[in-house]
């Protein structure tokens, strides 16, 4: 069965969570490791949905990664201004990579943001570390936009998240 973008249902919250959690900490990207205030926002697919649409990969059923697409600067923006939409927590279970499931989100997100009303852009923030989420980013057209790289921790150092936009 081929793959399968929607909405995440309720009944599959708790599932996405504890993926896009395992995903961030088998992969490293938590400083603090299980003690990440993070994790539980990672974690809070319920908390997410309320303000922003949160999509699911499945195949045959399965739940195979997720994504919160935020449109244009919702209050789950990190970044995203008036005018662009934002792609956050992008998560794909370790068995499911390399199957094209991280690629299929985001293109799911960039036509959600073409189909928003007003919006111009896709922008999202990454960690220097994720380099196969880069590779994605930059073959479906996103450009590096230094100028926008932050940190969400200013008290620590080595945080600087980079940054990414579509230009719709």
């Amino acid at each position: 069965m081929d793959l399968l973008i929607r909405p995440v249902e309720p009944t599959e919250y708790d599932e996405l969570g504890t993926l896009t959690a395992q995903a961030y900490l088998r992969d490293g990207l938590l400083d603090f490791g299980e003690g990440d205030q993070y994790l539980r926002v990672l974690r809070d697919v319920a908390g997410r949905a309320a303000f922003a649409e949160v999509l699911a990969a499945l195949r045959d059923g399965r739940v195979l990664g997720g994504v919160t697409f935020v449109p244009s600067g919702g209050p789950m923006a990190d970044i995203a201004g008036p005018g662009e939409a934002e792609i956050r927590m992008l998560a794909v279970s370790h068995a499911a990579r390399g199957q094209g499931v991280g690629e299929a989100l985001v293109r799911s997100c960039v036509d959600r943001a073409r189909a928003t009303p007003g919006c111009r852009s896709v922008v999202l923030s990454t960690q220097r570390t994720m380099h196969a989420a880069h590779r994605i980013y930059e073959r479906l057209g996103f450009t590096r936009t230094p100028e926008r790289d932050w940190n969400p921790l200013p008290e620590l150092v080595d945080i600087t998240l980079l940054t990414y936009e579509l230009t719709l």
